[in-house]
């Protein structure tokens, strides 16, 4: 059970969303999203060598292909800030990321219903039960969300963080010196200032 209490903690949803803001035009779609998908055919394919689980039918791809739609709406989320934006932007941009994040992937899993999980009655009281209460033998699905907005807030802070620290174009030291890094005038004219 202790391994289930850190599920949904997950530096994805902060990877998505910095890729949107600091990486460049096309990287920044095709890098997150390849990395992500590889992960997950290699997780797949562990857990259903070794365990048995399915992933490879048509509802548990459909569901999986609304992760990639978070994923994809969290750098479309991303590429709405600016690489300049303060850290407090940034983190409170990855954590709306996050909450979409969630909505998302829990309105697929009961839209969907992969594993015939007989809570999710496709009524109004069905899809709150999916965002709140989850299904039996789990935890209570207000604990993946308490996680994802957790893991997107560290993340992001730690990858915005770090990204804004070694992006920077001047150091803690030029910026407090100020104009005192500008070339001393020593009252000789300049050489375009010289006339013929």
């Amino acid at each position: 059970m202790l391994s289930l209490s850190f599920a949904n903690f997950s530096a994805a949803y902060a990877l998505a969303f910095c890729a949107g803001v600091f990486f460049p035009k096309r990287m920044a779609w095709w890098f997150p999203l390849t990395t992500l998908i590889l992960t997950d055919l290699g997780l797949n394919l562990f857990y259903w060598l070794r365990y048995g689980y399915e992933f490879w039918q048509l509802p548990q791809l459909a569901e999986m292909s609304f992760n990639y739609l978070s994923y994809a709406a969290l750098i479309w989320l991303g590429k709405r800030h600016q690489p300049t934006s303060s850290l407090t932007s940034l983190l409170g941009g990855g954590i709306l990321g996050s909450l979409l994040f969630y909505l998302l992937t829990n309105t697929a899993s009961w839209l969907f219903n992969p594993f015939h999980n007989p809570e999710y009655t496709k009524t109004l009281l069905g899809w709150i039960t999916a965002l709140t209460k989850g299904t039996g033998g789990w935890p209570e699905t207000w604990h993946f969300f308490r996680n994802t907005l957790l893991s997107g807030g560290l993340f992001t802070a730690l990858f915005a963080g770090a990204l804004k620290l070694t992006t920077s174009q001047e150091s803690p030291q030029d910026k407090v010196a100020g104009a005192s890094t500008e070339p001393e005038s020593t009252g000789e004219p300049e050489p375009a200032e010289i006339k013929a």
